[in-house]
């Protein structure tokens, strides 16, 4: 995936922590990604995600149902600001909110979600963090895994891009689980950028 910059600009959107997108930003930092991530979005004012992109010189933007009541409105807004930012690639970083759709027409197949199950397994409304984890520990299942995907207008149902398989350990609880998915996601997630960024893995037209 090429631009006609030197590097690729990255936006994030996330709503929590950040660890994700900080393991990211790292490595652009260090050179393992030729990518500048150039804003962050929350829809969370207090989030840490922003706390970080602040304490990392990225722009930090909090827009949420807070700052613009209406959806569509807010929608607008957020892609504007990717827009105006020249944004190549947006990756979803813990996002807990649904995109809309003109993000998901002005970024078509340029938007990125990482998450903690194998797709199809364990996604779609309702399934996130430790309730993916609880989900895969309650039906025995003996794998668990990381999945990176193109976001559509559908949740966790776009083409995907990246899979790594993670064994369930017999005494495992959510909690332990979640700890070792949550180190993969961090590898894979700059793993998966650097072979988009070089051509190696191509974004589908979706």
């Amino acid at each position: 995936m090429k631009n006609s910059r030197d590097r690729m600009n990255l936006g994030f959107l996330a709503s929590g922590r950040g660890t994700n997108m900080q393991a990211i930003i790292d490595a652009c930092r260090e050179g393992r990604l030729q990518a500048s991530p150039v804003i962050v979005i929350s829809n969370n004012a207090g989030s840490g995600a922003l706390e970080r992109a602040n304490s990392e010189g990225i722009v930090a933007c909090h827009l949420s149902s807070a700052t613009h009541p209406d959806l569509i409105q807010l929608d607008r807004a957020m892609t504007e600001t990717l827009l105006s930012h020249h944004v190549d690639l947006v990756i979803l970083a813990g996002y807990m909110k649904k995109i809309g759709y003109q993000m998901l027409d002005a970024f078509r197949g340029r938007i990125i979600n990482i998450h903690p199950s194998l797709l199809p397994k364990y996604g779609g409304t309702g399934m996130y963090g430790m309730k993916v984890h609880a989900a895969v520990i309650a039906a025995g299942e003996t794998e668990t895994g990381v999945t990176i995907h193109v976001v559509d207008r559908d949740y966790d149902q776009g083409p995907i891009l990246a899979q790594r398989v993670i064994p369930v350990e017999t005494g495992d609880t959510p909690e332990s689980l979640a700890a070792r998915v949550l180190d993969t996601e961090h590898a894979i997630y700059v793993d998966t950028l650097d072979k988009l960024i070089s051509g190696e893995i191509r974004l589908p037209h979706v």
